[in-house]
């Protein structure tokens, strides 16, 4: 028979919801609940974990501005990225500015990125990276081993001196020792090309290719950028115009793709000095910091492609390549 008092009380879940709001509303520590209920601190403990199972505690994420938590899981589950890293840029921003922006994104995530046994290769002629090194803050205690060049870093001694510090600028925020590629980045014909891969320093850089543990890249456009172009690395007019005539939308390290991702072989390829394809997708960890209007045909390949594991992008250039 019903009791005229109503329901009985439930005497577990009238404790365990008192320690849940002890707890989590009134911010009383568990050794302290203990004392206060009698109880045991394994007994509060397991009185959390089921108020937690029962729904009497909920959990909820506040996402702070700025960031973008969900529109990340899109660009994730969409093209299998093991992480994408967006960032805001103002409507009206200009493309120095969006430059500045995602290079203090991937600052930010390269200074936390590493173990301190990673190898890291790094891309040379790229305004982005230089924008993301000028903006890292030195590691208290060593984080790579290594940062390797992936593609030749000699060219126009004017903004040669920018390629190098590339590498060297990332070995010093990260602790690690910078090796150099010291040849162009394109050559004349493939029999140079040949002959320059043949000397021992770089058939010693070729060795520590195949033994990168990540690489980070920038996502270049068949047109040059300006860094580029002044470099006297970029391909020049001719080749540019094969490569468009062959589905060429993008860059990575001077190795080019389609929009499909699929990779362009040929006679440019034959003249570059720069990792091989096989060795760079070998790479576990392929970090691509890029973004911006002009960047997002060559994004949208490199993505679908399976050049890059993680993206560090802003939200527009992100937005799009859902779209």
């Amino acid at each position: 028979m019903p009791s005229r008092y109503g329901p009985p009380i439930d005497v577990q879940l009238r404790q365990l919801t008192k320690v849940a709001v002890m707890y989590h509303e009134q911010g009383v520590r568990q050794a302290q609940i203990a004392d206060a209920l009698g109880l045991s601190q394994a007994k509060v403990s397991r009185l959390l974990k089921r108020a937690a199972q029962l729904g009497v505690v909920r959990t909820t994420v506040s996402i702070a501005p700025g960031l973008h938590t969900e529109l990340e899981g899109e660009l994730e589950r969409a093209f299998g990225l093991a992480e994408a890293v967006i960032v805001d840029v103002e409507d009206d921003a200009d493309e120095a500015e969006q430059i500045a922006a995602i290079g203090g994104a991937g600052a930010a995530y390269l200074e936390t990125a590493f173990t301190g046994a990673d190898r890291v290769g790094i891309a040379s002629w790229s305004q982005t990276l230089l924008a993301t090194v000028d903006r890292m803050r030195p590691a208290v205690n060593p984080t790579v081993s290594e940062v390797v060049q992936l593609l030749g870093g000699i060219g126009v001694p004017e903004v040669q001196t920018q390629a190098q510090r590339l590498a060297s600028e990332l070995a010093r925020m990260l602790g690690g020792q910078a090796y150099y590629v010291q040849a162009p980045g394109v050559v004349a014909d493939r029999g140079t090309r040949d002959s320059l891969l043949r000397e021992p320093g770089l058939q010693a850089v070729m060795e520590r290719w195949r033994e990168l543990t990540a690489a980070v890249v920038g996502i270049g456009s068949i047109d040059p950028s300006d860094l580029l172009a002044e470099s006297g690395n970029a391909f020049d007019a001719s080749d540019r115009e094969t490569l468009l005539a062959d589905g060429a939308v993008g860059d990575i390290c001077h190795r080019v793709f389609r929009l499909d991702g699929s990779a362009i072989e040929g006679d440019v390829d034959a003249r570059t000095i720069s990792i091989p394809i096989d060795d760079f997708r070998r790479i576990p960890r392929r970090i691509g910091i890029a973004g911006g209007e002009r960047k997002i045909g060559p994004v949208r390949g490199a993505l679908a492609g399976g050049w890059v594991t993680t993206l560090i992008t802003d939200a527009r250039t992100a937005e799009q390549l859902i779209a």
